[in-house]
């Protein structure tokens, strides 16, 4: 015996999750044009740039990195090396070591002849004390701050306090950036002073031949949970970001690889300690406050500058990482809810951040009850096969097609991957990923959702295997 009424309420139910549905890709293929035509244009005006002469310029703006370490004894040898030979004229490394429990100080001092200097410094940011400061006898570039352990943000505090750069790039302990990606991240700060930040793409590292910290070979993940999370991050980045640049500017710039103007985020007060979404939040600050004093706030993505990542592979710690992400989302549109609809923001406040609630934050909610819904629909004869075949073809076969666009996409600009294997591989991961992955995330977002609610602002544990060299 069913409930009077229950099968129509399913019904309307399915029908608003298909026109939800219908509205969310249909602005997905907005993005996907916009982004298209930001990649021709970028195509065009930096055909023939070299980027030669910039190397050889006295003029180039200062760029520090950020570099937080917390018990990296293993690899940060390795990672630092690999940061000294970036290409870049005017370059300084900031390393902290965030009250690291294992070697991490006394191999890097070994490695790269750390002596102790005194630690004057301007402490334009409250941070955990600083126990020392350090640069290299060999590298004079090389800064190493040593620290009270206060965890991610407060160690890029650390760093911005010390660093000396008119740009600041902060980057993961796990990111690999390509040679010149600086030299290319550069470009919109130089040919643009109302650029606030910039952010490039980061690209999957599994799989692919690493040597020396540097990716030398370019191939597509063979397992299945880095192949789809490959897939998810180009998609994420070169339609996703990228057509913001046209569509009200990017409210995300990548913790792992993102240039600032050092300026702007010290006016902004640094990266928030209370925040799980540390690097979101502190774009929306950054652009808040720009927009209050009615001065520009264009945040852009650049594709081409690259930074390579490891991602798990295991389902704990991605389902980790997928919750904290959405409670980071959350916790920002939370604190920034009064921009939400409000002219004053101009394209921030009507389109970005609505963009943000209502399709980043709640599609897990809705694509939850389409498939809570979707079987006692069934079942009742509330919506009959042909609806359910279109429900998921829109869900999910829409997607696909902007999955394989985008792949396309990155075939013509980018090429990335060489080899007919790694192209058919990439295409594969993008047909299994609704086959049970997407409906995984749908579970983890919503966890993060939960959490959320009852003021959960743990990290867990996101072990990670390295970058051991490939052979």
């Amino acid at each position: 015996m069913t409930l009077p009424g229950a099968g129509a309420a399913l019904g309307a139910l399915q029908a608003v999750v298909l026109a939800y549905f219908l509205v969310l890709n249909s602005f997905y293929a907005v993005q996907l044009v916009a982004a298209t035509l930001e990649t021709l244009q970028h195509a065009r005006s930096n055909r023939g740039a070299d980027r030669r002469r910039l190397l050889g310029s006295g003029v180039a703006p200062r760029i520090s990195i950020l570099a937080p370490a917390h018990n990296e004894e293993a690899t940060v040898s390795e990672s630092v090396t690999s940061l000294l030979t970036l290409q870049y004229p005017n370059l300084e490394i900031v390393l902290v070591n965030d009250g690291s429990a294992d070697a991490t100080l006394e191999v890097v001092t070994r490695a790269f002849g750390l002596t102790s200097i005194h630690p004057v410094f301007w402490r334009r940011i409250a941070t955990k004390p600083v126990r020392g400061l350090y640069r290299s006898a060999t590298h004079p570039d090389l800064v190493v701050v040593d620290k009270e352990n206060g965890g991610k943000a407060d160690a890029l505090n650390a760093a911005l306090n010390v660093a000396t750069g008119d740009l600041v790039c902060a980057i993961d302990a796990d990111t690999l950036i390509e040679s010149d990606a600086l030299l290319r991240m550069v470009r919109p700060m130089l040919s643009d002073d109302t650029v606030l930040a910039a952010g490039g793409t980061i690209r999957v590292a599994n799989g692919s031949l690493i040597r020396g910290g540097r990716v030398v070979t370019a191939r597509a993940p063979r397992t299945f949970l880095a192949g789809v999370q490959a897939v998810e991050y180009l998609r994420a980045f070169l339609f996703g970001r990228l057509g913001w640049n046209r569509l009200g500017g990017n409210l995300i710039i990548s913790g792992a690889f993102g240039l600032f103007r050092r300026d702007a985020v010290i006016a902004a007060g640094g990266y928030l300690h209370a925040s799980v979404g540390e690097d979101m939040e502190l774009v929306a600050r950054i652009r808040r406050n720009a927009r209050e004093q009615r001065l520009p706030d264009r945040v852009v993505f650049i594709p081409d500058p690259v930074a390579w990542t490891e991602v798990p592979e295991s389902l704990a710690v991605l389902g980790r990482q997928r919750d904290r992400w959405h409670r980071g989302l959350a916790d920002v549109l939370w604190r920034y809810r009064r921009q939400l609809l409000n002219p004053r923001y101009g394209a921030l406040g009507m389109v970005v951040l609505p963009y943000f609630l209502l399709i980043e934050l709640l599609a897990p909610v809705i694509e939850f009850l389409a498939i809570a819904g979707l079987v006692p629909a069934l079942l009742l004869g509330a919506v009959d096969v042909s609806f359910a075949v279109l429900l998921f073809l829109v869900a999910y076969g829409y997607g696909l097609l902007l999955t394989v666009c985008t792949l396309l996409l990155d075939e013509v600009a980018y090429r990335r991957y060489h080899g007919m294997a790694d192209r058919a591989v990439m295409v594969l991961w993008a047909v299994m990923e609704s086959l049970g992955y997407r409906q995984l995330t749908v579970v983890w977002r919503l966890r993060g959702l939960w959490k959320f609610l009852r003021k959960r602002t743990d990290w867990g544990t996101m072990t990670r295997r390295g970058f051991a060299p490939s052979s």
